[in-house]
């Protein structure tokens, strides 16, 4: 097993400043994303996790292995993925747009960007996880890219939506190929998400340059009642 199989450990371990709980179970703070962690599936760290959910909340559990819960967490859904890993050297796309490293300044428009499209979890701070980039026509955030997870050797591209009025154009595809590029002239590789049933997507990344790993195993969970 490998820091791929279980990536939301492997960076909330390496990511400390943006993570809470203990050796067990982390999971990142709540302001930054909803996902949570534990370090193996023994009945200790299970209930570890469990103690890291709040009443009022669901978190996200993403790894390779089969998800095994607590007695005291439920899944309120529970879907299949797939993790791609760059396969090739990604050139950065190119565009008359310029593309805009984005920061604090940006986040209330990256959030409301996010909202709308629906990349996946993304909060007030998540964009503090990693670089992030973007593309803005006549002022106004239309697209945007980044990282998230991050560990030794590996970072996930993520993040990745275009604003309705502009898809079509390539926004999406480009700001990806150029988050992907600046892992690689780090000297670490680019790895990605997606839901398995997403085939378009999955197709647009293995165009990119990105081949398919492995299955991953995603639920949401919350306290049972």
């Amino acid at each position: 097993m490998t820091s791929l199989d279980r990536p939301v450990w492997a960076s909330l371990v390496s990511a400390p400043q943006l993570a809470e709980g203990g050796d067990l179970a982390k999971r990142f703070r709540r302001d930054v994303n909803v996902f949570a962690a534990a370090s193996d599936d023994s009945p200790a760290s299970l209930a570890a996790l469990a103690g890291l959910v709040c009443d009022d909340e669901s978190i996200f559990l993403l790894q390779v292995p089969t998800i095994r819960l607590p007695d005291g967490l439920v899944a309120v859904r529970e879907a299949q993925g797939v993790q791609l890993l760059a396969a090739r050297p990604i050139a950065p796309g190119t565009g008359k747009d310029p593309i805009l490293v984005l920061g604090d300044a940006d986040a209330e428009e990256m959030l409301a960007l996010a909202t709308l499209t629906e990349p996946g979890p993304f909060l007030s701070h998540t964009h503090t996880m990693g670089r992030f980039v973007g593309i803005r026509v006549d002022g106004r955030l239309v697209a945007m890219a980044g990282e998230r997870m991050r560990f030794p050797g590996f970072t996930e591209v993520s993040g990745v939506c275009t604003h309705p009025d502009f898809r079509g154009r390539g926004l999406g595809r480009r700001l990806s190929s150029v988050v992907a590029h600046a892992i690689q002239q780090r000297g670490e590789q680019p790895f990605l998400h997606a839901w398995a049933s997403n085939t378009a997507a999955i197709a647009l990344y293995e165009h990119l340059g990105f081949t398919y790993r492995t299955a991953v195993q995603v639920a949401v969970v919350k306290k049972r009642a």
